[in-house]
């Protein structure tokens, strides 16, 4: 539950930051150690987004929000 919990907050966190039309296509995954995963419905939504990552960090830590990495991660289920 607190992994759950502590992976919606990041998510609150960077989605003014997600593209409009990406974000139905977004979805926080598991908060573990220090990395984040999001999960991602196709693989043109992970190339956008892998370019946004520094920001997503950048603005994680302005947030107070720790994270050590985030992972990427294809699931065409979402």
């Amino acid at each position: 539950m607190a992994r759950q919990k502590a992976s919606s907050v990041r998510l609150q966190a960077i989605e003014g930051l997600i593209p409009p039309m990406l974000r139905p296509l977004v979805k926080g995954g598991p908060f573990e150690d220090g990395a984040w995963c999001l999960m991602l419905s196709n693989n043109t939504t992970a190339a956008k987004m892998r370019q946004l990552l520094p920001i997503f960090e950048e603005k994680l830590r302005a947030c107070g929000l720790e994270v050590k990495s985030i992972r990427l991660k294809v699931n065409r289920q979402i």
